[in-house]
Formats: C-alpha cells, structure tokens, sequence
C-alpha cells in the first residue's frame, strides 16, 4: 500500500431502512483495483438527497440491502489495476459511483474517474459532481438555453437548483426562481427573480413576471400535479425538464409508480403537436446502451462544470463538513432542512 494510505478499509453500510442513527461502520482490508480500475482514497463525498431517499428505501433502482451508499467523490488515486496507466496513480479524481462512495477507499473503473483541476478543494469539486452534471446536462443538452432565454427554476436554492440557477445566469438568461420566501433576498442579490413556492396563486405569479408567449424552459424537481403546471408556462419551442419526484419523498407504496406515470405523462405531451418538449432527465441515461459514449459526455461535461466553477460563474455551498465517523449526525443534518449547500463527509 501506498504510504498515503492507510492499511485500513473504513465504511458506512446501510442495513435496511433505518433511521440515521441505524448507519453502521465497518472496518476491513483496503480491496486491490483489478483490470481497468483504480484505487481512490477518498477525500470528500457528501450526503444527497439520493442517499436520503435510499435510506427510507425509496431510490427508484437503488441495490438491495444492506450496501455502501455515496453517489460521489473526489479523491486521489493510490494503485491501479492491471492495463490502467501506471501514471494515473496520485492523480486527483472525481467520479459518480451511485453507491460506494461513503467509503475511505473506494473502487472505480478507471474509465470513470474524471481529472480535478489543480487549486480546486475537494469538498468544494464534491458538491459540483452530482448537482453539478445534473444542472450543466439539462441546461445545455435538454433545454439547450442561450443569451436572451427566460427559464423557471423550481427549489432555486436547493442542491441541483443553486447550480442551475449559477449557470443560467452565466449564460446570460433572465430566472424565475421558487423558493421559500427566507432564501428571496439571497436569490435577488443573485440577480434572480424570486416566487415564494408555497403561494396559492404560483403559476398565476409566475406568468405575470414571464414573457407573454411563456417561458423557454421550466426545470421541475417536484413532480405529482404540479408538473401540469410546469407544462402550460411553456412557450412555443419551450422545454419542461422534469428531474425528480420530490413530491412523493414522504410516502408509501410503490416508489416506482409515480416516475412511470410522470413518464408516461410526459411521453404523451411530447406526441400532441403542441412545438413544445418533456423530458425525464436522469443522469444514468444511455449508460447501458454505450458505456463509452456515456462515459465521454460525463467527462466532458463535468470537466465544463469545473471550468466554470474556476471562472466564479458556480459557487459551491458547503453546509458543513464531518468526518465519515460521524456520518449519523451528518445525515441529520442534511435532512434538517435548516442548512443551505450541501454536507460533505471527509474520511
């Protein structure tokens, strides 16, 4: 083993679903990478809503228990498996894993791990993998938003819609942002055009700020009925943009029910003759039709994602920092709703 590294395999196992406070620690051997992967020793990851929801046994296709959860991480590659360039080693990386990541030492396809710029911290780059290629992905490849556009963020301040709303901005559109009405001020220093989400009359307050035709883009993590909603304040050539369905985190049945109705819901939108598009963006998409043309889409976009969070056009918003020890209180926190950024864990 690398000097760096320590001889001991640390990680956050959840059992079944169970409250925070259920997580346990397990300790082992650090696993050797194989043919095409590398050793990373994990630097940062962070607690998402992903893992919130896997933790009540709600992730659409998360594994069966118990499993190591982490959707990402940056670190530093230690050793590398047979045919992966020796070079690699020491090399800062990145990678979207969807679990595993709440480990001190992870095992990734060399293929996957994504280069970190120099001077970036990684708890900074952590929280731009996940949100980060969610938001650049919907923006420029869905929504394909340019100088000019006019686009409603939904959860403007919550983790993908921070980012979003950096972004379109950087790009030079006008943002209609829904939030509660504590986050309004920092939203307008922004330069964003806030709505107070709980308001009865949402769509109507959103049409009176809108252009009169519409708006060019609606970017939707609730889902459930107001995804309708979301769908009028479309323009001509306009773009819905669905990405979750926070709207159903709380209950019970079938997780799957409510992302195939809101899939079919879109698929027929999508064949009225009506010049407006849905889609259901999911960051795995066309990963198990061609790995490596997913693989070179992730690498460029996120490499972009970094770019622009060197250029000051993204900041990251770190709402706290705990060692993976004190994963328990960390989850807490995430789930508080008291904190803005996300919560990263470090080894």
């Amino acid at each position: 083993m690398n000097a760096e590294g320590s001889t001991e395999l640390v990680e956050v196992v959840l059992p079944g679903k169970v409250e925070p406070e259920g997580l346990r620690i397990r300790r082992g051997v650090v696993p050797v990478p194989g043919p095409g992967q590398v050793l990373v020793r994990m630097e940062a990851t962070g607690v998402a809503f992903a893992e919130q929801q896997m933790r009540r046994g709600r992730y659409y296709d998360q594994p069966p228990f118990p499993f190591v959860p982490g959707y990402d991480l940056v670190g530093t590659v230690l050793t590398t498996g047979e045919g992966v360039d020796p070079g690699l080693a020491g090399a800062r990386v990145a990678a979207l894993v969807k679990v595993g990541g709440w480990a001190s030492h992870v095992l990734v396809d060399a293929a996957d791990a994504v280069p970190v710029p120099d001077g970036i911290d990684a708890a900074e780059a952590e929280t731009l993998i996940l949100n980060g290629i969610t938001a650049w992905q919907m923006l420029y490849r869905k929504a394909r938003i340019r100088a000019g556009r006019t686009v409603v963020v939904h959860g403007a301040n919550g983790g993908v819609g921070s980012v979003l709303v950096q972004l379109a901005l950087a790009a030079g559109a006008t943002v209609i942002g829904t939030a509660s009405a504590r986050h309004h001020d920092v939203l307008r220093e922004q330069g964003v055009v806030p709505v107070d989400y709980r308001a009865q009359d949402l769509t109507a307050r959103i049409r009176e700020l809108a252009p009169a035709a519409g708006v060019d883009a609606v970017f939707d993590h609730v889902g459930g009925r107001g995804i309708v909603d979301s769908w009028k304040l479309l323009a001509p050539g306009g773009t819905l943009v669905s990405y979750g369905t926070a709207s159903t985190r709380d209950d019970e049945g079938s997780k799957r029910w409510p992302v195939l109705k809101l899939l079919g819901r879109l698929w027929l939108w999508n064949a009225l003759p009506n010049r407006r598009r849905a889609y259901f963006f999911n960051v795995w998409a066309g990963r198990a039709l061609s790995k490596n043309r997913f693989r070179a889409r992730l690498r460029a976009d996120l490499t972009q994602v970094f770019a622009a969070l060197q250029r000051g056009d993204v900041t990251p918003r770190i709402a706290g920092r705990l060692p993976l020890a004190e994963v328990a209180e960390a989850v807490r926190l995430a789930e508080s709703g008291t904190v803005v950024g996300k919560v990263v864990l470090n080894p």
